[in-house]
């Protein structure tokens, strides 16, 4: 099989696994999966600009980023990641009626199947967009951790809208971003997943 193909499959496997994270465990309760789903919500309540529109900005920015510092290789790669997830969570969201289960289960299965996901795009060299690029170029630039970078940036993006909107959401924000960049880190440092090198930048 082409390589291209191999590595088109996996990271869209791994982009509907995070698409399937945010749909049925993280939105029903609310619960941003990122910064950039955080700062659309802070612009929204502060000035009324429309969420969508927010994130474009966000995204655009950052795939121009990315295009420079992780090359267009990866650039591409995460507009097909982004489309691939944004097509699983339109597609599958009317007919998610109510939460799965309580708030904690559902925080803590979404987190670490989100992380999953996250987890095998950064070891491909692609991201889910937002401040994911921003970690990946400061991992590049610095020789730290993603997604203990990623933590740090959405942390602070999420509390700071937090005191501003909503406190009991961001803090079920942060605990998610904690436990998925905890499985993220787990999945980019395995070493039995660089076997799937040639499927890599």
């Amino acid at each position: 099989m082409n390589i291209t193909i191999k590595k088109a499959l996996i990271l869209g496997l791994a982009a509907v696994i995070q698409g399937l994270a945010m749909t049925f465990f993280l939105f029903p309760h609310f619960i941003p999966s990122g910064g950039a789903a955080s700062i659309s919500v802070l612009f929204n309540y502060l000035f009324e600009i429309p969420f969508a529109l927010t994130l474009f900005i966000l995204n655009a920015s950052f795939l121009l980023a990315a295009v420079k510092w992780l090359g267009k290789e990866s650039a591409l790669w995460t507009m097909f990641c982004v489309t691939v997830t944004s097509a699983t969570i339109n597609t599958l969201t009317p007919y998610i009626l109510a939460p799965i289960s309580n708030v904690f289960l559902d925080l803590v299965l979404g987190a670490v199947i989100f992380g999953l996901g996250l987890g095998i795009l950064f070891k491909m060299g692609a991201s889910s967009g937002g401040m994911d690029i921003l970690a990946l170029i400061l991992a590049k630039m610095t020789g730290l951790a993603p997604g203990r970078i990623l933590f740090v940036v959405n942390g602070t993006l999420l509390l700071s809208t937090g005191f501003i909107v909503d406190v009991n959401i961001i803090i079920y924000a942060v605990i998610c971003q904690f436990i998925a960049t905890r499985i993220l880190d787990i999945v980019y440092k395995y070493p039995v997943l660089h076997r799937i090198s040639f499927v890599k930048n």
